[in-house]
């Protein structure tokens, strides 16, 4: 009879054991993407390495007002120029990644989203009481092919 138990406790380790190691590798690579509407902009930067460290960086512009299309302009050239100043000391961010959507762990709200069907990265962003705003990024090989 004390074979039962052991069985049970054994079988439930292994469960978990498969549980815990299907755990997705994020895919590879660099993605950037711009956002503009009437009241903000956003240019994000996104890398994830061979070795699955994500690296992001979003500068945004708030409640932007009747901006002429010269402040406007000046502003991209601002978001662009402070992403590429500030990418060096952009650190590595633990995220859970399920083989679609990116979180923070042990979070609920998706940071990011992959579809491993169309290969297309969207970094989902939280700007003050808005809802959430998903930025499609583009593929690039070098940084700065896309941004502002």
């Amino acid at each position: 009879m004390r074979a039962l138990p052991a069985l049970i406790v054994g079988g439930l380790c292994l469960f978990s054991a498969f549980a815990c190691g299907n755990a997705q590798t994020p895919p590879a690579g660099r993605w950037e993407g711009t956002y503009e509407a009437a009241d903000v902009m956003v240019a994000v930067r996104l890398e994830i390495s061979l070795k699955g460290a994500i690296y992001l960086s979003a500068p945004d512009a708030l409640d932007l007002g009747n901006m002429s299309e010269t402040d406007r302009a000046g502003l991209r050239a601002h978001l662009a120029d402070e992403l590429a100043a500030s990418w060096s000391s952009v650190q590595a961010r633990p995220m859970d990644f399920d083989g679609r959507v990116f979180r923070k762990p042990g979070g609920i709200a998706p940071q990011i989203e992959w579809n491993p069907d169309t290969k297309r990265m969207t970094a989902v962003l939280y700007l003050g009481m808005r809802s959430a705003l998903r930025i499609p990024l583009q593929s690039v090989s070098n940084f700065g092919a896309t941004a502002y």
